[in-house]
This record gives C-alpha cells, sequence and structure tokens, in this order.
C-alpha cells in the first residue's frame, strides 16, 4: 500500500524543520515509506495504529516521523538512544513489525546511481531519493520485547509522588508498600542529582526553618 503522501512532498517537509534537507532525512523518509509497504498501512497516519521506536535521534527521526506520523508528542515514537540509523515499525493491532536499516553498502551504491554529483554527501542526498529498497536498506521482521499496551498505559492519569510531591503521568509511577513514588524517588531512573541537595534533606532544612524563633 502506497504512503498518501509522495517522497518530495514528505522531504519538503522534513527540510522545513530543520532548514535543509540532508541524506539521513532522506533515508527517515525512505524508512517510513518502506514501512507502509511492509505492513500495508496508509502512512503518514492520522491515528495511532503505528508504533515506532527509533535508534538514534536528530535529522534521521524527523525523517522518519514526517513519513510515518509517530511523533514524541503524540505518543507513537520511542527513543532507544543506540546511535544507529535505524526504526523498528510496529502495528498495535495485528502486532506485526519490522526492523529497517541503511543496507551496508547504501554510501558506496549512492555513487553509482548518481555519478554526475560532485563529493559523497550530494551524491547520497540525491540518489537516497530513487534507489531502489533493496540497495538502500534492509529490514527483518521481529519481535517486540517490549509491551505496547504498557507504554501506551492510561493517557489522563495523574498520580502524586509521596515524596517529592511532583505529578506523575501515564501510569509511570511506582508502588512500594503501598506509597506512590515517581520513578527517580523509587530509585529506578535518575538521570540527574539536584544541585543543592536531595528533596528530602532541603525540605528537612526549611522545616528547621520554619520552627525557628
Amino acid at each position: 500500500m502506497a504512503t498518501t503522501h509522495n517522497i518530495d512532498s514528505l522531504l519538503e517537509y522534513s527540510s522545513s524543520l530543520h532548514h535543509h534537507l540532508c541524506p539521513r532525512q532522506v533515508l527517515g523518509v525512505r524508512t517510513g515509506l518502506l514501512a507502509a509497504r511492509l505492513l500495508d498501512l496508509p502512512l503518514p497516519q492520522e491515528d495511532k495504529r503505528v508504533f515506532a521506536f527509533v535508534e538514534t535521534d536528530g535529522c534521521y527521526t524527523d525523517g522518519v516521523s514526517v513519513a510515518t506520523g509517530c511523533w514524541l508528542g503524540r505518543r507513537t515514537l520511542r527513543l532507544f538512544d543506540w546511535g544507529k540509523v535505524a526504526a523498528t515499525l510496529a502495528d498495535t493491532v495485528t502486532g506485526r513489525a519490522f526492523r529497517i536499516a541503511p543496507a551496508p553498502g547504501a554510501r558506496e551504491a549512492s555513487r553509482r546511481h548518481a555519478p554526475d554529483e560532485k563529493g559523497k554527501w550530494r551524491a547520497q542526498l540525491k540518489a537516497y531519493r530513487t534507489m531502489p529498497d533493496d540497495d538502500l536498506l534492509v529490514w527483518e521482521p521481529v519481535t517486540l520485547t517490549v509491551d505496547l499496551k504498557e507504554i501506551v498505559s492510561r493517557p489522563g492519569l495523574r498520580v502524586k509522588c509521596t515524596r517529592c510531591g511532583e505529578e506523575v503521568m501515564n501510569a509511570r509511577q511506582v508502588e512500594r508498600e503501598g506509597i506512590m513514588l515517581c520513578a527517580r524517588c523509587a530509585g529506578v531512573s535518575d538521570y540527574y542529582v539536584p544541585l543543592f541537595g536531595d528533596v528530602e534533606v532541603l525540605a528537612a532544612a526549611a522545616d528547621r526553618v520554619e520552627d525557628m524563633p
């Protein structure tokens, strides 16, 4: 099934997000076009049936989003930051999923498909638009090890963390002995530390100040 937009309009949209067009954006768009064919679904989607897992951020991921309609802001995309130009597209209804990545020899093949272009970058930018899928991409059916229903969870659900008091959405809270905690307070995830100390230490200090005469 063909995508509902042609490659030129998709690349125009992608380039408008970056104020330029680069080969990785083209790879991302071509990934989405191939996903539409493999999943036999019209893309970019207007609903939330297709879910994307991308393995890098940047231009490639925007190309994937433009071509599939899977966006972080729509909760239909997740990043596994492996530093790889690759994506897995999953049909949330059937469970079918395909991982798509550039073919190992795609860069070299681009010179053959755009022999008149000067420089590797320009050859890739031009050739990636028209190269056959078999020359540009590799793909395989995969089985997800993550639960899509758990990822989507319950939109609109809000729980307040007992420890820090911050709101936790989309069933991302952690329950410990009947107490609701955010991932950081539960020790599940911690990508930062407070500049001026721990939350509990600051709260205790504030209480001492209030008790002073």
